[in-house]
């Protein structure tokens, strides 16, 4: 084990001599085992963990892990449901080997963002992977806890108090450091907590605050990664949310509904998929250095939002979105007749999935053309 890692044990991955006995925690969890069955329910217990531990002979590392198990799992969802994802790397340096990097997205999937820039990561000749930040609120039981830290999560604590979270964010931010510079990982963080429900993408200066209290930002490499997807899956969930909100004020999603926009995100159709890589921001953090405190991070994460607006693939849907909304055609180049139809039968079919009382298709219908037009409208501000 590295030296200096146990300080962060409450939050960190498993390492490699660990994954053994985490993979045989995970086999005699009977949740887990109950999920397993749902797969195969004709095979009996042994012969399903039988075969799960040939297939683990060899994993001695979370990378080996994700090679083995996440990666196929990933193309197979890709091929199943999407049109295609496509990496934009030019951006970073020509040279794979050395650097790593801290990616600061949009946050689109809960799970899918950092796994399908894993992927992408790998196909693209860069030597690992990416560890990534997932909050407790998700890791509902232990057996999911166990599966995401042997597959290179470290853990987010939420619903702190403010003296809990000052603690938290600093260790956060002193194992991210140390991922980067001493064990020689990338790092994924999305740009704020929680995903931006109406797509209008913002970087939170506190995620920024909370990397650089463990040590100087440089040394993290930070790149503004943008990630488009051309239909959202989870769009009906988050306008339902949108008007269960302003119904109710205090609704709160529960823990079954986390679960299913997972479960949703993961499965549902995305079209195409585009992760676009911005410029690194040590390209520029020099010029800011003369900057008070505040200033510097309000700045930074103007430049870093430019950079992801910057880098947005708009699709067909997008300009038709923003032309419904303002009541004309002006981006009617950019989309044709049978564009404008497909959009059409895709928004009232995700809208008819919405069951709750006193269903506001005006509203809702509003609130989904604003996920899709929120884009165009920031890559034109930042262009």
């Amino acid at each position: 084990m590295i030296e200096g890692l146990e300080q962060f044990d409450a939050i960190r991955p498993y390492e490699p001599e660990e994954m053994r006995q985490a993979f045989e925690d995970l086999l005699s969890d009977r949740q887990f085992n109950l999920i397993m069955k749902g797969f195969a329910p004709w095979l009996p217990k042994f012969v399903r963990n039988g075969v799960l531990r040939l297939a683990f002979m060899g994993v001695k590392s979370p990378l080996d892990f994700q090679m083995r198990f996440m990666k196929p799992v990933v193309r197979y969802i890709i091929r199943k449901h999407t049109d295609g994802c496509v990496f934009l790397h030019e951006n970073l340096l020509a040279d794979k080997q050395t650097p790593r990097y801290t990616f600061v997205s949009n946050h689109r999937d809960i799970v899918l963002d950092s796994a399908f820039l894993d992927l992408k990561l790998i196909e693209a000749g860069y030597p690992t992977t990416v560890e990534i930040g997932i909050g407790d609120n998700l890791l509902i039981y232990p057996w999911i806890k166990r599966l995401v830290r042997m597959n290179k999560a470290f853990t987010v604590r939420r619903g702190l108090t403010p003296k809990e979270m000052f603690a938290s964010s600093q260790l956060m931010s002193q194992y991210i450091h140390f991922a980067v510079t001493k064990k020689k990982e990338n790092i994924w963080i999305a740009q704020r907590e929680g995903r931006a429900k109406d797509s209008d993408d913002r970087t939170q200066e506190s995620v920024l605050k909370m990397m650089a209290m463990g040590g100087d930002l440089k040394e993290l490499n930070i790149v503004p990664l943008t990630i488009s997807y051309e239909f959202d899956p989870c769009d009906y969930l988050k306008a339902q949310e949108f008007q269960q909100k302003r119904d109710n004020p205090g609704f709160k999603k529960s823990k079954q509904d986390d679960l299913d926009n997972m479960k949703t995100g993961i499965l549902g159709y995305k079209g195409r998929v585009t992760y676009h890589c911005g410029t690194p921001v040590n390209q520029w953090l020099d010029e800011m250095a003369d900057m008070p405190k505040n200033e510097f991070f309000a700045e930074l994460a103007h430049r870093m939002d430019r950079e992801i607006h910057r880098g947005y693939t708009l699709y067909p849907c997008n300009y038709i979105a923003l032309d419904e909304l303002n009541g004309n055609r002006e981006q009617a180049t950019h989309y044709t007749e049978a564009d404008r139809q497909r959009f059409e039968t895709y928004l009232a079919g995700q809208l008819a999935k919405i069951r709750i009382a006193n269903k506001d298709e005006a509203f809702l219908r509003h609130k989904m053309l604003e996920m899709y037009a929120n884009p165009v409208r920031n890559q034109f501000a930042a262009q």
